[in-house]
């Protein structure tokens, strides 16, 4: 027998199966893996959220997609398509990353068949992230231009210029009765744009980059290292940043949208911007204009909302903050029409022409149209300033969630190695992605950037986002995901969200692709048009990502044992510690499956913790009645 234990040292000892792997430290309020990290406030996952979605995009596409596409009639589709297929696939994608605790390649523990999903969303994303900090990188030299007197884009003159360069103010300041064609001049600002600060002229096409142009190489540098500067930390450092990028574009959207529609000949613009065109909504390209504006603003696919709930603790109220995000999103894009078009309708006056001949999208109206504009107003380096400081903290949130997605996915798959030396890891992938993106700031490099973003997001993005509610609710199966989600958040998805995750969604999804393979146009520049080999190339980086998917289907049947059919299906089911990341969440099926597991019940945790059956714990013993009944129905049948 072992010898009696000295009554001084008999204290009492808590069991190890009451004990959770979260409060080994001896700290029980927290929910979240300690090693993998976790938001540190309520508000840090909803501002991330907001920041990721309110982007670039909101002020540079959705006001020009708005007026070609019906005007005010376009809010019709728009609304629309945001309840078939934008909040729908945007609480799917939070409900996963938040019930798993994984970033977008370890969550295909789902179903490890289709785990070549989360390796083209990684494709997607980088690709994506590339170009994305060039434009920031713009940005960024357009706002160390207006810290000056006098905006370098304001007259012609300069060792830039060409003779076809006409001034605004020799047009307003000269004799009204002699007639100014304007049909075959440049605005000094699109002539600072494409002949300085590109150097385009130095380019004569895709194939032919030219030289480095240092000062866009320095403004690269700097992009990407406030962006690992506010990600070296992980979610534990973006997610205080975004408490300043993601609010503080408003308050500026705000000042400009004030200033705008003071300005005189606003209203014009405004009633440009708004006439409702109903005839249009007859029309099947508007609605999928709707549809892609939706798509691409909200950043479905991209793998950032998953990466971003999975930092969440389990029972965080995810289905308010989809409504919270995806209505701000859409409220954020309407607001900043009015600013761009107010300003655009006092340009038209002051230029005595159409709204529509100074209407532009994309860079278009950020580097040229916009700062032009500018120049008209009263102490214009300021409201320069201001407009070129909202573009930089709207694409800073979004580089966050792209960083964030491509470093959680790779440290989820190598949580031993990698998570210890994330900060360095995170160094790395940035180093790497600035190295490629170097050809970006070559004379040529807006051709290079013009190809990334026409084809890195394209049709291989919604092959991802179909796939993915495809395999959710066919495959893994709705009655089950609903069951999660029951069992995160203490109710289940109405018939709303179920009929859109069965058909709505995915039928959406496949029209989108449909039309942008039927409607197919080669990529183009001004009057450039890409070469054939290029086109090439474009399809090829849509093709890759969406080839990741059967190259993973064939790893994952490869690694099975067993006839190709019983592969197959051991490779469709659910890995054995897929679930709730931590043990003390886990009920049902998902009882006891972690590695190293102990606890019989985490019930037992729960009560420890709480002190009582709480709200959640009810729902777990629904849940686990609910699952016994079915056991017993399926038994008898």
């Amino acid at each position: 027998l072992p010898p009696p234990i000295p009554r001084s040292l008999a204290q009492p000892v808590t069991p190890d199966l009451l004990v959770s792997p979260s409060s080994q430290d001896g700290d029980l309020g927290s929910e979240c893996p300690e090693d993998r990290g976790n938001w540190t406030g309520r508000l840090d996952f909803l501002l991330s959220c907001i920041g990721y979605c309110v982007g670039l995009g909101n002020v540079w596409r959705f006001p020009y997609r708005a007026y070609t596409n019906g005007g005010g009639a376009f809010l019709v589709p728009y609304f629309i398509m945001l309840a078939i297929c934008g909040i729908p696939i945007f609480f799917m994608e939070l409900s996963l990353g938040q019930f798993s605790s994984l970033g977008p390649l370890a969550v295909w523990k789902i179903s490890p068949l289709f785990k070549g999903v989360g390796m083209g969303t990684i494709l997607i994303v980088s690709l994506v992230a590339i170009y994305y900090n060039m434009i920031i990188a713009y940005v960024l030299f357009y706002l160390f231009a207006s810290l000056t007197s006098d905006l370098p884009w304001q007259h012609c003159g300069n060792w830039w210029n060409t003779e076809l360069c006409l001034d605004h103010h020799v047009i307003k300041g000269g004799n009204t009765t002699f007639p100014v064609n304007i049909t075959n001049t440049v605005s000094p600002s699109e002539e600072y744009w494409s002949r300085y600060v590109l150097h385009i002229q130095g380019s004569s096409g895709i194939g032919d980059p030219g030289r480095i142009r240092w000062n866009l190489c320095l403004c690269l540098l700097l992009s990407w290292t406030i962006v690992y500067l506010c990600i070296l930390k992980g979610v534990k450092s973006s997610g205080k940043v975004v408490y300043f990028t993601a609010t503080f574009p408003y308050l500026i959207l705000v000042m400009l949208l004030i200033r705008g529609v003071t300005l005189e000949g606003a209203w014009k613009g405004i009633r440009f911007y708004l006439t409702p065109q109903f005839d249009h909504l007859l029309s099947s390209k508007v609605w999928i204009e709707a549809a892609l504006q939706i798509f691409y603003s909200l950043g479905v696919g991209f793998g950032g909302l998953l990466t971003f709930a999975s930092y969440n603790t389990f029972h965080q109220n995810i289905y308010r903050d989809t409504f919270i995000v995806t209505l701000g999103n859409a409220i954020t894009s309407i607001l900043a029409g009015f600013a761009i078009f107010s300003v655009l309708g006092y340009m038209s006056q002051e230029l005595g022409v159409p709204v529509n001949q100074v209407a532009k999208a994309g860079p278009g109206l950020a580097f040229v149209v916009y700062p032009q504009a500018m120049t008209m107003l009263p102490l214009s380096p300021f409201w320069s300033f201001l407009f070129f400081f909202m573009l930089l903290t709207l694409g800073l949130d979004s580089q966050f969630a792209f960083m964030e997605t491509i470093v959680t996915a790779v440290t989820d798959e190598f949580p031993y190695y990698l998570r210890p030396k994330k900060a360095s890891f995170s160094a790395v992938i940035c180093i790497a992605l600035f190295l490629m993106g170097l050809i970006l700031t070559t004379e040529g490099g807006m051709y290079w950037l013009v190809l990334l973003d026409d084809y890195s997001a394209g049709f291989g993005l919604m092959v991802v986002v179909i796939t993915t509610c495809l395999v959710v609710t066919r495959v893994y199966g709705m009655k089950r995901f609903c069951r999660d989600i029951h069992m995160m958040l203490g109710f289940k998805p109405g018939p709303y969200f179920r009929a859109c995750w069965m058909v709505l969604s995915p039928a959406t999804m496949m029209a989108l692709l449909v039309y942008n393979i039927v409607k197919y146009q080669p990529s183009e520049y001004g009057s450039y048009r890409f070469p054939t080999w290029a086109e090439v190339l474009g399809i090829l980086m849509g093709v890759l990502s969406c080839l990741m998917i059967p190259l993973g289907m064939v790893v994952a049947v490869l690694r099975e044992e067993g006839t190709l059919w019983e592969r197959v299906q051991q490779a469709s089911r659910p890995a054995m510690d897929w679930g709730p990341s931590l043990e003390e969440n886990r009920t049902g099926v998902y009882v006891a499956s972690l590695a190293g597991s102990q606890s019989p019940k985490p019930l037992m945790v729960h009560m420890r913790k709480y002190g009582g059956i709480t709200s959640y714990e009810n729902t777990a013993i629904e849940v686990d009645r609910e699952m016994e009944e079915e056991d017993e129905e399926e038994s008898m049948m």
